[in-house]
């Protein structure tokens, strides 16, 4: 089959090669250089990014004279804007939902009806607000405990929690003016205590297979400070579940999983086809959703991908055909570290630098991000993720081991490292979170 990545990142590295070792074929579309993605693809076409008309086109036109049967979009902005619809209607089949679907990641004030109207029980007290009228009032019935999200995508940005990012009331009432101000509405939740844990399943519209939890770390810093960013790193556990997490936390966010893919094709008349990703957090009152994507979560598909022991290809072929079937992970944890230039997620310095040394794969594997391949064969980045240092192992600690002894083969100016995620002390601090919680 020929296969056509969209997206330009760590993800959709991995994803090519998920799809070239089975011996697919893959051409990809990129908005950056990426050197892993240009050496997987037999060919590749550079667009300057997904919400004009002229590049929609102009993608669809590339598949189109590449013969291409299956298009596996990798981030949310084609999505966003109806790139899987143009397939669908040219007769290519996509592993991503239409713009009607994709509302799932969209607009969290859609998902929230949505559980609402269906009976889903799993969202935190909540009120959307295209207006600041009643803003402060429902701010004060929360005890100032609270969480205000844009209404629609800010690449995992727009989020904002009060007595983290907004020290007061007055902050969080200029937030929402703010982004009024952007045209955007949004949505003010009651804040949750607990852990944060993803877990995604495949979806053909009827049939879901779900993959292992990850937990994220999307606080720029160690220890968990700073602010949000696309991601840090995540891992994964030998058990396909998380030390913090009990089986019955595993099988309540799978059932919402279910629920909502039920209620998305009950609510369209469509079927989702593709990776419904559930945001969740475990907490005293059982697992609430925090949001819903409608892609693979980067970086937790640096993780689910290396454990993947099903043909990539296949599982994309079922999921457009509607014959998904069980899908099969290997039994070993993950880990996976981000290469980031200084500053990320608030103010990138600009002159970072990216050296690999190429003897990292005895360890881990690696996987560009957003970078650019020049001419001379050096790399440079830019002012998001540089690459993923990914390690498997039988246990999360060997795993973790394996993937700082690849980062010693990383070097360069201006660059920094999570180096505390999957480390036994903060896996031990989460541990005993939920200990108390509970």
């Amino acid at each position: 089959m020929n296969f056509l990545v969209i997206g330009s990142g760590a993800r959709e590295h991995i994803m090519a090669e998920k799809l070239t070792e089975v011996g697919a074929k893959v051409y990809s579309v990129l908005t950056n250089l990426n050197p892993g993605l240009i050496q997987l693809s037999k060919y590749y076409i550079l667009v300057s990014g997904y919400t004009s008309q002229n590049n929609l086109n102009k993608i669809i036109d590339f598949g189109l004279s590449k013969s291409i049967d299956c298009v596996v979009i990798g981030p949310e902005d084609p999505l966003a804007n109806g790139l899987a619809d143009k397939f669908w209607k040219k007769g290519i089949s996509v592993v991503g939902p239409v713009k009607q679907l994709a509302q799932i990641e969209t607009s969290k004030g859609f998902t929230r009806d949505l559980l609402n109207n269906y009976g889903i029980d799993a969202s935190p007290r909540f009120r959307r607000f295209n207006a600041i009228g009643g803003s402060s009032d429902f701010i004060d019935e929360l005890s100032e405990e609270y969480v205000i999200k844009f209404d629609g995508l800010m690449g995992g940005k727009g989020v904002k929690v009060s007595g983290e990012h907004l020290k007061d009331k007055n902050e969080g009432l200029r937030y929402c003016g703010d982004l009024l101000k952007n045209s955007g509405n949004y949505v003010i939740e009651e804040k949750l205590y607990g852990e944060e844990f993803s877990l995604m399943s495949f979806c053909d519209g009827n049939t879901l297979s779900h993959m292992p939890a990850v937990q994220d770390h999307k606080r720029a810093y160690e220890g968990d400070i700073g602010p949000n960013t696309g991601g840090m790193g995540s891992y994964s556990d030998s058990n396909h579940s998380l030390p913090f997490l009990n089986d019955n936390e595993i099988a309540t966010a799978r059932d919402i999983n279910e629920q909502v893919a039920s209620a998305l094709l009950k609510h369209t008349g469509s079927e989702y086809k593709g990776i419904l990703y559930g945001g969740f957090m475990a907490t005293k009152d059982g697992v609430k959703l925090i949001e819903y994507n409608a892609r693979f979560g980067d970086p937790e598909a640096m993780n689910l991908l290396s454990l993947l022991d099903t043909d990539f290809a296949s599982v994309c072929s079922d999921i457009v055909n509607g014959c998904l079937s069980s899908v099969n992970f290997r039994k070993e944890a993950s880990v996976c570290k981000y290469i980031v230039p200084e500053g990320y997620g608030s103010n990138p310095n600009p002159d970072a630098t990216l050296i690999i040394d190429d003897r990292y794969n005895e360890f881990s594997n690696l996987y560009y991000a957003a970078v650019n391949m020049e001419a001379s064969g050096e790399i440079s980045t830019t002012s998001s993720r540089a690459g993923a240092m990914v390690s498997t192992s039988s246990t999360i600690e060997l795993a973790e081991e394996k993937c700082e002894q690849g980062l010693e083969y990383v070097s360069g100016n201006n660059l920094f490292v999570r180096h505390d995620i999957a480390k036994s002390h903060l896996i031990e601090k989460r541990m005993k979170n939920m200990e108390e919680i509970r």
